[in-house]
């Protein structure tokens, strides 16, 4: 019998695996590579939300955890991925310039929001009144992160590429069978995935689809990351990400023309060159209504877990309620509320759909 089965390896799945790792239990991990959140995400991380000046959930405990996180991945994946760079708010009004300076004294947002206006001399972009600056931020390069793990699991053995079936997936009190492997545990980090999931759909799990561009621009220079309306994140080599949108009805992997018609258009509000798309990619954010996590134990059989619903904050969240979860798994330590998926026991169908304890 081995302690762990994870399904998925987004964000979340990797997380988990660090910790299980990190605490020498032996697990497998089965991954079809149909979700799409991680690879085609921003990776950009944030304590701010910029749109509203407030400050993200568990921001500090979060980027406490955060650098020592991805610099163990860097070390033990042989590769960069945690990128230190600034997040500049370009202003639009005068209006906008004062909410920023009255966010910046409030406590929780204090630490994270500079104080000096940042004049714009940058013959690229247009902000005659300047930028904000947000500190500790940065960008995980997130598609990176995912194929380096990927193959290290595969090297080590420790990777089944292929569709979970659910069906075969038999559930005993203090463990479950899969194919012939015995786990203690099975851990479902399935991002949008989850809605196939009979054991955990119940779940308001609603999706957000973000689209992103990638462009080349040669005239355009950027040491930060720029926000106003997109955001422009730089790669390198003239090369730059641009995004993202929000769409809440189209739930596929695929990119729409009238999406990339919305990026360019705001992007043209306030870059002043030419640029060439030369990438356009799609994938949908597992996103939750209370705009919190989902993770803890299922209601009725105690080997399953579930690590999900970290939207568009995933490279910030995962480490965090990763070590919340194992602790909670194996040290009994409850979950917080905001997060234990017990704050949606009602939506828990009367007539379970799968198979019960035997």
């Amino acid at each position: 019998m081995i302690d762990y089965i994870v399904v998925g390896i987004g964000l979340g799945g990797i997380a988990f695996c660090e910790q299980l790792e990190k605490n020498n239990k032996d697990f497998i991990v089965f991954d079809d590579d149909s979700q799409q959140s991680s690879n085609v995400a921003g990776g950009m991380y944030n304590p701010v939300t910029l749109k509203r000046f407030t400050s993200v959930w568990r921001s500090e405990e979060q980027l406490k955890m955060l650098t020592p996180f991805y610099k163990a991945l860097e070390n033990k994946l042989s590769v960069k991925v945690d990128h230190k760079i600034p997040v500049y708010r370009r202003f639009v009004s005068i209006e906008e310039q004062n909410m920023w300076f009255e966010a910046s004294d409030k406590p929780g947002l204090q630490p994270f929001l500079s104080t000096k206006l940042i004049k714009n001399d940058n013959p690229s972009v247009d902000a005659p009144l300047g930028f904000g600056e947000v500190l500790h931020t940065g960008r995980v390069h997130t598609d990176l992160l995912q194929v380096s793990y990927t193959k290290y699991l595969d090297d080590k053995g420790r990777l089944k590429k292929e569709h979970f079936d659910y069906h075969a997936l038999e559930i005993n009190k203090a463990s479950v069978n899969y194919k012939g492997i015995e786990a203690k545990h099975i851990v479902f980090c399935e991002g949008f995935g989850l809605n196939r999931n009979p054991y955990f759909n119940y779940l308001p799990l609603v999706g957000t689809k973000g689209e992103l561009l990638e462009i080349e621009c040669d005239e355009l220079e950027l040491d930060f990351i720029l926000k106003s309306g997109v955001f422009i994140i730089p790669l390198g080599g003239k090369r730059f990400k641009i995004g993202a949108t929000n769409k809440w009805k189209d739930k596929t992997n695929t990119p729409t023309e009238a999406s990339r018609n919305e990026l360019e258009e705001k992007l043209q509000n306030f870059l002043k060159c030419d640029y060439k798309v030369v990438d356009h990619i799609a994938g949908v954010r597992p996103t939750v209504v209370d705009r919190r996590p989902l993770i803890g134990n299922h209601p009725k059989h105690t080997p399953l877990y579930i690590l999900n619903g970290l939207g568009s904050r995933g490279v910030m969240i995962a480490p965090y309620v990763s070590e919340r979860l194992f602790e909670a798994i194996e040290n009994n330590i409850p979950l917080e509320k905001e997060i234990d998926i017990v704050r949606y026991k009602k939506k828990y169908p009367t007539k379970y759909v799968g198979k019960t304890d035997a």
